[in-house]
């Protein structure tokens, strides 16, 4: 079964597929170790394509192997893998990885982290450390970016989301089990509005 194969299947089996392989930009790589998956129009109130296709979420309708780049918090870039078959909206949210190639360059940008594991945890960080922007969106990542783990993962944990307001106990969350790089659980908390 090839790569894309694994990408064009339902969300929540693409995200596990994508545990272990390796994901370069430039001269960094990391080995993915936690991912989100996030379904299509109106069955995941979690996802950017819940209300349907817009200029920005477009690309989240396939063909699937595409990045799906967006600016949050307006200050972090996050990337996505298109899953799913061509006009049906799913993607997987690249949550964090260990970097396995490009250490030194990992390092200079990234030079807050206080250990190599911190490189990339987190999506933001993992952006960072891969140097991904806005022009990374549309990115076809079977071409070389993308690549099949060596080996099969031992074990494979699954979750809740982290940070999502609607359908955070859908457990598409899926990490590698014990893997130092996974980032921590934290159940989104809405804001409360002060009162006047």
């Amino acid at each position: 079964m090839t790569l894309l194969s694994r990408l064009e299947a339902p969300v929540e089996t693409a995200a596990r597929a994508l545990l272990g392989c390796r994901f370069t930009v430039g001269e960094v790589t990391v080995r993915l170790t936690e991912v989100e998956a996030y379904s299509g129009t109106g069955e995941d109130p979690a996802s950017h394509a819940h209300r349907g296709r817009t200029p920005r979420n477009a690309i989240m309708f396939g063909p699937a192997g595409y990045a799906y780049v967006y600016f949050t918090y307006g200050m972090h870039y996050c990337v996505n893998i298109v899953t799913g078959t061509e006009g049906t909206a799913s993607a997987v949210l690249l949550r964090a990885g260990e970097v396995v190639a490009g250490l030194e360059t990992a390092r200079g940008r990234r030079p807050a982290s206080r250990t190599d594991a911190d490189l990339a945890r987190g999506p933001a960080r993992l952006c960072s450390a891969l140097a991904i922007g806005r022009d990374f969106y549309g990115t076809y990542l079977l071409d070389g970016h993308l690549t099949e783990p060596e080996t099969a993962p031992v074990a494979i944990s699954a979750g809740p989301r982290v940070g999502v307001t609607g359908a955070h106990d859908i457990p598409w969350r899926f990490w590698l089990t014990g893997d130092p790089t996974v980032s921590e659980y934290r159940r989104h908390t809405p804001r409360r509005k002060e009162s006047t």
